[in-house]
């Protein structure tokens, strides 16, 4: 015997199949909402924190909605066996557009892997990209080729969360990553301070000289014309200026702790 909700469902269900209206749609996704969430949850288990259950649940309501419109109670099956299917398709679909490496990328990444891993097994080491090329009956253009593709799946995104960090505010790998372009600000100060030592108590000139030299890389050449003053004059005035900066500097050896 059909309990009320039941009965409602089914009115519900009359109704729809009669108007096609999105009143009763949105009644149904409504009552069917728990399989969405289900399914959504089940499958977030088992992928990377980076995948939101929020999307997954999006993707999961479309595939709802595909399956309300294409039910037909009249082939006996009950429509929470024939949605699930539906839902997850629309799901996985989602995942598979979340994820740039197309498939054959990766199905190259593993004939690579299983090749690799094949011939360490087999020589007892790393085998260079001759072997492997040769193992794949691949020429070695083929082979970079497959190479570069393989390498692409190992691209990671910035925006992934770092679960290392003992904060409660949450980290990316944008925020720990090595920026290498990135000046040491340490280090930069201490050129600053030996620069400033350096050229105490230099003539304009001498300060110049060591300047463009040691720090802008020039030329003795161009520093002359820089300055207005001949090549071998500006190499007199750079030897006589180093072998004052030595004697200064060894004079001042205990401050530097240089022993």
């Amino acid at each position: 015997m059909k309990t009320k909700q039941q009965l409602d469902i089914d009115q519900i269900w009359e109704q729809f199949h009669t108007t096609r209206e999105d009143y009763h749609r949105n009644l149904l996704m409504e009552h069917y909402k728990d399989i969405v969430k289900y399914s959504a949850e089940r499958l977030h288990s088992k992928l990377p924190d980076k995948v939101e259950v929020d999307d997954l649940i999006s993707a999961g309501t479309f595939g709802l909605m595909d399956a309300i419109d294409a039910f037909d109670p009249s082939r006996g099956v009950k429509f929470e066996t024939y949605c699930a299917p539906r839902i997850k398709g629309s799901i996985l679909d989602e995942l598979r557009s979340m994820d740039w490496v197309p498939r054959l990328v990766r199905a190259r990444a593993h004939q690579l892997a299983r090749a690799t891993h094949s011939l360490e097994m087999h020589l007892g080491r790393k085998p260079v990209e001759e072997e492997i090329a040769e193992e794949l009956d691949m020429d070695i253009d083929e082979f970079s080729r497959l190479q570069r593709d393989a390498n692409a799946v190992g691209l990671v995104s910035l925006n992934t969360k770092c679960n290392e960090s003992d904060s409660d505010k949450e980290v990316s790998e944008i925020d720990i990553i090595k920026d290498k372009k990135s000046e040491n600000p340490l280090l930069e100060a201490q050129k600053r301070d030996l620069k400033n030592l350096l050229t105490k108590g230099l003539t304009r000139a001498e300060r110049l000289i060591i300047v463009l030299y040691y720090y802008e890389e020039m030329t003795m050449k161009e520093i002359g014309a820089t300055l207005d003053l001949s090549e071998s004059r500006v190499s007199q005035m750079h030897s006589s200026i180093v072998a004052r900066l030595k004697a200064q500097m060894n004079t001042r050896k205990k401050e530097f702790s240089i022993e």
